[in-house]
């Protein structure tokens, strides 16, 4: 993949954070917090329910893809079943609307289950017409899949903020639901070459079971991953309160710097790397990778560190706690972008079994974490569970992909990430008694990581003015 692609893939992830820097300040001062604890359920239902129904066939499509001489007739065979898993399912919300939407979201409503029942849909199809134009490589195309729901949620935003109408939470479930069918809409123009010939393919049912016997231990994997991501907001949503929750919530929000690297890199990484797994793949080039992703993501964690106290200046007085919280949410993308390359050898030989073990025991120390840190320390606890539990989750996908493939360097990995982990931590538990003594811990850190990888350092710069 060429600069011009990479370039073009990113734009997605960086306007989607920059349009979403801009909205969560906007969203903070006129909607409730409480309401925004209680979109954050709306979305991690939404999330969930992708990951369930695409039941681990919208990873077996990337796998396939570029091995697969019908590729109309593999998307057909991917995303069939989910979809009328999820069309079952989706019915019991239809019929019970009022009691989904108070148990749920203590909001007796039923339009935010007709809202919810809308945005799954979308969001499942999405997910797929989205991986056609990744794998297709048209990173324009899919940059604006990722950056039209942002661009729409701001613009509702700013409407609600300019009107004198009464604003809940039912608003913002309609204000995310436009921006899920408006995405959709877009991927249905960008992609009906390729959705009209899977409708017309045949559907073969030998192909099915073998497709499905790759993705049935990726669906536990990734019920098993979307319990690291998600649980620690039922969590406080059961033992804490909606205000505690919003504070989370905008605080992941905060964490966007992240969010773009394990977007960027996600998006690229996949895609590139089985392509060179089908031209003879060179060991030597996924360690230097994996060194450049780690290089990125201890900056990003020092920078994260030093400046997460600058959100006060654009929320109200009080989210000011989101200042030392954003530091352990940071981790949560950062480290799962980590994983992403450290994790390829599972991938190249289809050890699925072992990306599922990983996220099982990832999920059961975020379990306990939360057990212990959420009753006392609420929305900071919670993203102190979710920053050590991604540590364990990093450290056993490296591991078992080094097992299964090739024993890469991995110590320098371990140590590094466990010790910015340990000062997030701290940081967001500790920080508002010790601002000042945390503030001089990043800088050093900083420092000294700069000093130790100097001519790593030195390389990029000089990459950079040669491209310049």
């Amino acid at each position: 993949m060429n600069t011009k692609k990479i370039i073009s893939f990113s734009l997605g992830p960086l306007g989607a954070a920059f349009f979403s820097f801009i909205t969560m300040p906007i969203t903070a001062w006129i909607f409730s917090i409480e309401d925004i604890g209680r979109l954050s359920i709306f979305q991690v239902i939404v999330t969930f329910s992708t990951l369930l129904f695409s039941m681990g066939l919208d990873q077996a499509y990337v796998r396939e893809y570029h091995e697969s001489k019908d590729k109309p007739a593999l998307l057909k065979v991917t995303l069939l079943p989910g979809f009328c898993l999820l069309f079952i399912a989706a019915s019991l919300l239809w019929i019970l609307p009022f009691q989904w939407s108070e148990m749920v979201f203590s909001a007796r409503d039923p339009s935010v289950s007709m809202l919810l029942v809308i945005c799954l849909f979308c969001s499942f199809l999405s997910r797929f017409l989205s991986l056609t134009l990744r794998m297709e490589e048209r990173a324009i195309a899919y940059s604006m899949s990722q950056l039209t729901p942002k661009v729409v949620m701001l613009i509702f935003v700013t409407m609600y903020y300019l009107s004198s109408i009464k604003l809940d939470f039912s608003e913002l479930a309609s204000a995310f639901t436009a921006s899920q069918v408006t995405v959709l809409v877009v991927l249905l123009f960008n992609t009906k070459k390729q959705w009209l010939s899977a409708i017309q393919s045949k559907l073969d049912k030998k192909y099915l079971i073998v497709i499905l016997k790759f993705g049935t231990p990726l669906v536990f994997g990734a019920v098993a991953y979307w319990g690291l991501t998600a649980l620690d907001r039922f969590v406080l949503r059961a033992s804490s309160t909606f205000d505690e929750l919003g504070l989370y919530s905008v605080s992941i929000s905060f964490a966007s710097a992240g969010v773009i690297i394990q977007s960027v890199f996600s998006t690229i990484w996949a895609p590139t790397v089985y392509k060179w797994a089908a031209n003879g793949l060179e060991n030597e080039k996924i360690e230097k990778v994996i060194d450049a992703v780690l290089f990125f993501v201890l900056i990003l964690f020092s920078i994260s560190g030093l400046l997460s106290w600058l959100v006060i200046y654009v929320l109200p007085e009080k989210y000011n706690s989101v200042q030392y919280i954003v530091i352990s949410c940071i981790a949560l993308p950062l480290l799962y972008a980590l994983s992403e390359a450290t994790v390829v050898g599972i991938g190249l030989k289809k050890k699925t079994i072992f990306a599922m073990m990983s996220s099982f025991i990832a999920l059961v120390v975020n379990i306990v974490a939360l057990y212990f840190f959420v009753p006392k320390y609420g929305a900071a606890g919670a993203a102190v569970s979710t920053a050590i539990s991604f540590w364990v989750f990093l450290f056993l996908r490296t591991e078992f992909s080094a097992r299964v493939w090739y024993s890469f360097p991995r110590v320098k990995i371990y140590f590094s990430t466990f010790v910015v982990v340990c000062l997030s931590c701290l940081n967001s538990l500790f920080g508002s008694e010790y601002k000042t003594v945390f503030i001089t811990s990043w800088m050093a850190f900083l420092v000294l990581f700069v000093v130790f990888n100097f001519k790593y350092v030195v390389n990029i710069y000089g990459v950079a003015v040669k491209n310049k």
